[in-house]
């Protein structure tokens, strides 16, 4: 189907985005074409405005609007705690437990040897500079993949010799799920992650 110039270009810069398919692409051009004119323009807006406001938290990398953020600059967090992610949106998945009171730290990514990302690539620099500000603890809290757990490995061994407690969230088996569905790696690190009751 020949299609207009700047709907061929549209769906072209969709399928650009993370998980759209030239499909889903465009199904969403389509349906941008469909809408009513204001209610696109306020999607502009919106694409517009955060690509103008939001930035990086000039000391964790943490997604914001105001420099430093939220939690950097938060008096009732405790500081003597941060927890390192992988990504920001990593942060708002730990926030929602409501039960982390500390600081973050955003690598803005994980170790990957065969894609060529070396320590030097990851915010791991500005992670060791915040050890002298009384740290006590770090807690590692990358992804349960490869590169999560090269990462988390990785991390123990530059940190340890700092003096401060690193320690690992746990992982294994999900709440409402059966032990005879999980594979033998979720099973292994269940077992290993057990605690008191």
């Amino acid at each position: 189907m020949l299609l207009p110039d700047s709907l061929a270009r549209l769906i072209e810069e969709l399928q650009r985005l993370p998980g759209i398919g030239p499909k889903s692409a465009q199904r969403l051009a389509f349906h941008i074409l469909r809408t009513p004119r204001e209610q696109a323009e306020r999607l502009v807006e919106a694409v517009r405005d955060v690509k103008e406001r939001v930035t990086y938290c000039s000391t964790c990398n943490n997604i914001t609007d105001v420099d430093p953020c939220v939690f950097c600059s938060a008096d009732n967090r405790d500081r003597h705690i941060i927890c390192v992610v992988e990504e920001p949106q990593n942060v708002s998945a730990i926030e929602k437990t409501g039960e982390f009171k500390g600081l973050y730290h955003v690598l803005m990514g994980a170790l990957s040897p065969l894609q060529g990302i070396g320590p030097d690539d990851l915010k791991i620099h500005g992670l060791v500079a915040r050890m002298s500000n009384g740290v006590q603890e770090i807690i590692i809290a990358t992804n349960p993949t490869v590169d999560g757990e090269t990462t988390a490995h990785y991390l123990a061994k530059l940190l340890k010799p700092l003096g401060v407690k690193v320690t690992r969230i746990a992982m294994g088996v999900p709440m409402g799920s059966d032990l005879e569905y999980a594979d033998e790696l979720t099973t292994r690190k269940a077992l290993e992650g057990r605690r008191e009751v």
